[in-house]
């Protein structure tokens, strides 16, 4: 994938969530969610770049 298109998609997920939550069916809480999730994002970036260099 682009690096624009994951960036891309990244910020509508996270738009998505944030009008989910501000509508009332989000019964999570984003900043719990970032805290208990933040390695996968690491993880998600490291495999971004790692096929960014694949496919050069």
């Amino acid at each position: 994938m682009k690096p624009n298109l994951v960036g891309a998609l990244v910020l509508i997920v996270i738009g998505v969530l944030f009008l989910l939550q501000n509508l009332g069916y989000g019964g999570f809480d984003f900043g719990d969610l970032i805290r208990k999730w933040w390695p996968l994002i690491l993880i998600a970036v490291g495999v971004g770049m790692l096929f960014k260099r694949s496919a050069r």
